[in-house]
C-alpha cells in the first residue's frame, strides 16, 4: 500500500454544487440527477455548507409512505437551503493524506468533505472514494 497519498488522486474533481439561495427543490432534484448522496452548498467559490441525501430524507416523507410527494413538494417549498445545510463544514485540503482523512471519517462520522485549497472548492471526497481506493490495492 502507498504511504501518504494525497487525496487529490480519489477525490472528485468535477463537483456538483448549490448556490445558498438556490430552492431546496433543486438540491433534490441534482442529488437525484446525479446519484449523489452529498452537495455542497457555495457562495462564490466559498463553501459555506453541506447538505446530504439524509438531510433531505429526514424531511419528506415519500421513502416512507406512498402518494405523499404533494406533502413532500409543500416541505421543500417552505424550508431554504440555510436551514437544512450543515453550516460551515470542516474540510481538507488536497494534500491531506489519505490515512488522515480515514482517521477524521471514522472519527467524526462523516461520509463526505468538500477538498478547499485557498478558501476555493476543487473537490469532494466521500467514503466511497476511499473503498473504491483500498479495493484497488488488492488488485
Amino acid at each position: 500500500m502507498k504511504k501518504r497519498e494525497p487525496i487529490s488522486h480519489i477525490m472528485t474533481t468535477s463537483v456538483v454544487t448549490v448556490n445558498q439561495n438556490d430552492e431546496l427543490k433543486e438540491v433534490v432534484e441534482k442529488l437525484k440527477s446525479n446519484s449523489i448522496r452529498h452537495i455542497p452548498v457555495v457562495n462564490g467559490n466559498e463553501v459555506v455548507g453541506i447538505i446530504s441525501r439524509s438531510d433531505i430524507n429526514r424531511l419528506t416523507f415519500g421513502a416512507l409512505f406512498e402518494g405523499q410527494q404533494g406533502a413532500d413538494e409543500a416541505i421543500l417549498e417552505m424550508l431554504s437551503i440555510a436551514q437544512i445545510m450543515t453550516h460551515k463544514p470542516k474540510t481538507v485540503s488536497p494534500e491531506t493524506c489519505i490515512r488522515n482523512l480515514v482517521e477524521i471519517f471514522a472519527k467524526e462520522e462523516f461520509h463526505a468533505l468538500p477538498v478547499v485549497d485557498k478558501g476555493i472548492l476543487k473537490g469532494i471526497v466521500t467514503t466511497t472514494d476511499v473503498m473504491r481506493y483500498f479495493l484497488e490495492q488488492y488488485d
